[in-house]
């Protein structure tokens, strides 16, 4: 066996950078972008407005304004700012010549439509400056992000419609065993719903990914190795779920082999998790994770999911909170790193109820996992641990 984090090294060693693709940029949500975005004008492209008010000399604010123009948004001032004039101006309309200081509406008093007086002057001068927030050439942002629904608006301010993204990773999935049945069906006595497989295919979505689902295999080398050799020859990755233990049935390290996959781990010191295979074959990764749903969830989280990431250049850290134990909490053996489902409740951390690495309804609670290091066997109420938010 090997450690957890010596297995992390392994698969992102083997980690290289996809290719390019171009993609408008309303379809860009959740993709990696691939060049830093620039803007193309100053921002704002002119000095604006900041509010509803009148745009004057702050010289004469103690004085009567005489108003001269009405300034909307989206339109050319006409006329220049003299002494004792204003322009009524509404928010973002670019301010007139001569004028210096916006007086909000709310302090002011206007006669006649004509005339104004202001009753309260702000600090400010409530103006916004052409290129203040952003200027021509500018960089507004960095290669690597992850791109969210905010930066879409970043995009269409500087005029960004067509980005340049990593290519999404092909993912396919596979699970095996003669006891599953597609979840549409009911099953018979000894057989169980495929649940790993959808679960599998949502995280590798989750993840910006695409995934593939090849289906079940049946428990023979001929039928897995005809579906792994499909898989690798059309996706970038491949994911199998069960048949990596030790049981009669679990030959699919030995049918990886046999497709052409280099095998460069296939057993990690940690719970749930204990016989994650890992290997290669050319540019394409294989993984063999574990038929227990808890096991391949929390495998995917450590290990494919920064892999993934990696091949689309996203620089991934799990978001880690440091926050403290509400109960003592025992494990029975130390001899492997475990990983345990928690949930917080008024800042403090609780164990979800938890009956082995089968017991999928237990993440559905979870809101991040905790581990034991090897040796360790308690966890004290009020100690301090690292939860890894899923």
């Amino acid at each position: 066996m090997i450690t957890i984090e010596k297995a992390y090294q392994i698969v992102l060693e083997k980690a290289y950078l996809l290719n390019t693709e171009k993609v408008h940029f309303i379809d860009s949500v959740g993709r990696i972008l691939a060049e830093d975005v620039m803007s193309d004008i100053d921002m704002p492209p002119f000095d604006k407005s900041a509010m509803d008010g009148y745009a004057c000399r702050r010289a004469d604010i103690d004085n009567v304004l005489e108003i001269i123009e009405v300034i909307p948004a989206g339109k050319t001032p006409q006329k220049e700012i003299g002494p004792n004039q204003c322009a009524k101006i509404m928010t973002g309309a670019p301010i007139p010549k001569g004028a210096d200081f916006v007086a909000m509406v709310e302090y002011s008093e206007e006669t006649d439509g004509k005339f104004v007086k202001i009753l309260k002057v702000s600090l400010r001068n409530n103006i916004s400056y052409k290129g203040e927030d952003v200027k021509t050439g500018q960089v507004v942002l960095k290669k690597g992000i992850k791109i969210e629904p905010q930066h879409i608006a970043v995009f269409a301010s500087v005029g960004y419609t067509n980005v340049l993204v990593i290519k999404q990773p092909k993912v396919a999935i596979i699970s095996t065993g003669d006891e599953l049945v597609e979840p549409h069906l009911k099953p018979a006595i000894s057989q169980i719903r495929n649940s790993n497989g959808y679960q599998l295919i949502s995280q590798v979505k989750a993840c910006g990914a695409v995934p593939f689902y090849i289906g079940i295999a049946d428990d023979t080398p001929e039928d897995t190795f005809d579906k792994v050799s499909k898989a690798l020859s059309e996706n970038d990755m491949v994911l199998l779920t069960g048949g990596v233990s030790m049981g009669s049935f679990d030959f699919v390290p030995e049918v990886l082999k046999k497709a052409g996959v280099e095998i460069l781990f296939d057993s990690i010191a940690v719970t749930p998790g204990k016989p994650t295979t890992f290997g290669i074959a050319g540019k394409k990764f294989c993984f063999g994770l574990p038929g227990n749903p808890v096991s391949s969830f929390v495998q995917f989280d450590l290990l494919v999911k920064p892999l993934i990431y990696k091949l689309m250049g996203y620089d991934f850290n799990a978001l880690d909170i440091q926050m403290p134990m509400g109960i003592e909490f025992k494990r029975k053996k130390s001899d492997r790193k475990a990983f345990v489902p928690v949930f917080i409740k008024d800042g403090e951390v609780f164990p979800v109820e938890y009956h082995g690495s089968a017991h999928i309804h237990a993440m559905t609670f979870a809101q991040g996992i905790i581990s034991f290091p090897i040796g360790v066997d308690t966890l004290l109420k009020g100690e301090t641990v690292h939860v890894r938010q899923i």
